[in-house]
């Protein structure tokens, strides 16, 4: 009975599938008659570009049945190649429509620019992209470039070029090309071979990217111009002139290398969007030649076909990784940008590890004397009227931000740090240890840089907190001593304990907190790419105004002390800015939000317990604000290490798997070991000590011949 049953299932399959390949063969049939005979060559160019966008879609409809059905039977592509040759009228109609249109359509554009970087002003581009994405798009004038991408819209089309066989492919080829357009598509080779040439050498031998090549050369001297003239001799050789190929394709890679020194200049002096730009797009050039240059070989040899149809697959492949996108734009840009501050910063942020417990001590001193300055900030703030309890509009914002820039200003230059900014400042530095994550050592010492950095995070808030909390009480009781009446009112001093408590919004003003003092440290990664970029130490150096009035020694030191602390000084004032006038801004727009600093709460926790005395202990609502203090610690640190940890991974372009790959080792590390990110390593001998200067080893060294 069993075996009665699946032989019937089986043979009502077979019918069944008949029947719906017979229904299926009708309906292509009727699509196919309707489509084919919209065909008009009299038609406007827009017209008949909008007609085989049409027939593209029709055909990509499933893609999968492009080329064959999954019963094995012939494809979409292979039927209506069929269904031409039994309409012998419609075929004419259609081919003569579509030969028309690639023959009005013949330029180098193709070839030269389809796929091509066009930002070469990122606010530029950016704000055309946008207007691109609001306004409707006019119809493209004779551009087969965009004819190909509209008619193949997803970046998974390309896979269909590429995946025509030979007889398909030249069935294709007899339809919608005849000799004369072969050989009009073959001469924009060679025009865009030359267009590109006469690109790269704009570029190339423009002020602003010889500037940056040494050793200085003649202009007619620089591969540039070389490759100019011996691409005309290559293209002008009759047949194929082996050592004229030879010649180009060597000329294209010393133009790469050129680029290459680009980049190592950048690397010593800084980044700049727009030249980087500029290069990528000059890089991307020269492969399209090289491509260009093979392609043009196989057509000589006889093997023209293949090499088109790859060739075309990966133009469509470029142009959608170059499609208008806004975020892409935004993202390519500043991860450009975030790559040259990963590694700028990365030379700063070595000194802010802690790897063993002399470090960890000098760390925690550090802190301790931030946190010292910091009691005697929010003393001073207790007299600003609203400071506490709200800010009021953009002058409270201002009257919290500037002494607080002016103390930050302080504080580094006494030595001091301010508890939870370091993340945001030093993280940066992992991005030199990215380059090996899919090894285990590489991994282990990407663990082994976590913890050392969050070690001085953790030094670094335990020194604010062990120093501000007692000098804070000491102030407090002196000034009630001193006038006669608390710091704060009982009712306001109440209200702050309130506001600071664990249940309630804290931790999220935490969280946000935290990205404050992230982009505080973006700020400070600017500053220093910037100060570097415009070579403004060697500027003040030799400034005649500064030099006459300082002296050219002092004038040297001065811009060799600026270059050091330009980041410092820029991030203390742009955290100063970004604590004092975020709140007000996001009051603007009707968000409630409020900075949770784990220093300044503890500070301002510690004051209200001062002025309300003894009984403060008792009170439950003191205890939830502690721990809401102990909360906005670890949102502070665990949100700044998260962002400028993202930077790094997305500044050295890390694949998604291996972030998701070192994300999880972090945090299973992290809830195996906490004290490993806490403390320091009690197996880690101390540091020897700094290393003299270079003068007093030589004189040391001179006293030992001696």
């Amino acid at each position: 009975m069993k075996m009665f049953v699946l032989r019937a299932w089986a043979v009502w399959r077979r019918l069944r599938r008949g029947t719906s390949s017979r229904h299926r063969t009708v309906r292509r049939a009727v699509q196919v008659e309707q489509l084919m005979r919209r065909a008009n060559p009299f038609a406007g160019w827009s017209e008949r570009a909008n007609w085989m966008i049409d027939v593209a879609e029709w055909l990509r409809h499933d893609s999968r049945r492009l080329l064959r059905d999954g019963d094995g039977r012939q494809g979409r592509l292979v039927f209506l190649l069929d269904w031409l040759d039994s309409h012998r009228d419609v075929r004419r109609l259609a081919q003569t429509a579509i030969q028309k249109t690639l023959r009005e359509a013949i330029g180098p554009e193709l070839f030269a620019e389809t796929g091509m970087q066009r930002e070469p002003a990122v606010l530029a581009e950016l704000a055309s992209r946008t207007m691109q994405m609001l306004l409707p798009r006019p119809p493209a004038r004779h551009d087969m470039g965009a004819l190909l991408c509209a008619m193949f819209p997803r970046p998974s089309d390309a896979l269909l070029l590429r995946e025509l066989d030979a007889a398909t492919a030249s069935r294709l080829w007899r339809l919608i090309a005849d000799d004369a357009i072969s050989h009009g598509y073959l001469q924009q080779i060679d025009e865009a071979m030359q267009h590109l040439a006469t690109a790269v050498i704009a570029a190339g031998t423009g002020a602003e990217f010889r500037r940056r090549l040494p050793p200085r050369m003649p202009v007619q001297a620089t591969p540039f111009m070389a490759l100019r003239r011996e691409l005309e001799r290559y293209l002008h050789a009759p047949g194929q002139d082996e050592a004229a190929l030879r010649s180009v394709r060597m000329l294209i890679a010393v133009c790469r290398a050129q680029t290459d020194s680009i980049y190592a200049e950048l690397d010593e002096h800084g980044v700049s969007v727009a030249l980087v730009s500029q290069v990528e797009r000059m890089r991307s050039q020269l492969d399209r030649m090289a491509s260009l240059i093979a392609l043009r070989g196989a057509v000589q040899g006889g093997q023209g076909g293949a090499a088109l149809q790859a060739m075309l697959a990966d133009l469509l492949s470029a142009q959608h990784g170059q499609r208008p996108s806004v975020t892409g734009l935004a993202s390519r840009s500043l991860s450009l940008v975030g790559r040259k501050i990963v590694e700028r910063q990365g030379r700063h942020g070595e000194r802010h590890m802690v790897e063993n417990a002399g470090q960890y001590r000098a760390a925690w001193r550090s802190g301790a004397v931030g946190g010292a300055l910091l009691a005697l900030l929010v003393l001073l703030q207790q007299g600003v009227p609203g400071a506490l309890t709200g800010f009021d509009g953009f002058f409270g914002g201002m009257s919290v931000a500037i002494p607080l820039g002016i103390w930050l200003l302080a504080i580094s230059a006494c030595g001091g740090q301010f508890g939870a900014r370091q993340p945001a400042v030093t993280t940066p530095a992992l991005g030199a240890r990215m380059g090996a994550l899919d090894t285990v050592e590489g991994l282990r010492g990407l663990m082994t840089q976590v913890a050392r950095l969050l070690r001085a995070q953790a030094a670094g808030v335990l020194g604010n907190l062990a120093a501000v909390v007692p000098v804070m009480l000491l102030l407090a009781v002196g000034v009630a001593y001193l006038s006669g009446t608390p710091l704060m009112s009982t009712a306001r001093a109440g209200f702050l304990i309130e506001r600071l408590g664990l249940v309630g919004p804290a931790p999220l003003y935490a969280a946000g907190t935290g990205v404050l003092l992230w982009l505080a440290g973006l700020a400070s990664g600017f500053a220093d790419n910037w100060f570097a970029l415009h070579r403004l130490r060697d500027a003040l150096a030799h400034q005649r105004r500064l030099v006459y009035a300082l002296g050219p020694g002092r004038a040297q030191r001065l811009a060799g002390w600026l270059e050091r602390h330009v980041a410092d000084i820029a991030g203390s004032i742009a955290l100063a800015a970004l604590l004092g006038l975020a709140p007000p801004f996001a009051t603007f727009f009707g968000l409630p939000f409020q900075v949770r600093h784990v220093t300044l709460d503890a500070a301002a926790l510690a004051a209200a317990a001062a002025s309300l005395g003894w009984p403060a202990l008792t009170d439950p609502a003191f205890w939830l604000a502690a721990a809401g203090v102990v909360v906005s610690g670890l949102m502070n640190v665990a949100v700044a290490f998260a962002c400028a940890f993202s930077l790094a991974l997305h500044a050295r372009a890390v694949p998604a798997a291996s972030r998701r790959r070192v994300s999880g080792a972090v945090l299973r590390r992290l809830l195996a070991s906490p004290g490993s990110y806490l403390l320091p390593d009690r197996h880690q001998a101390d540091a020897p000590k700094r290393a003299v200067p270079a003068q007093r080893d030589e004189r040391e060294r001179k006293a030992g011949r001696r």
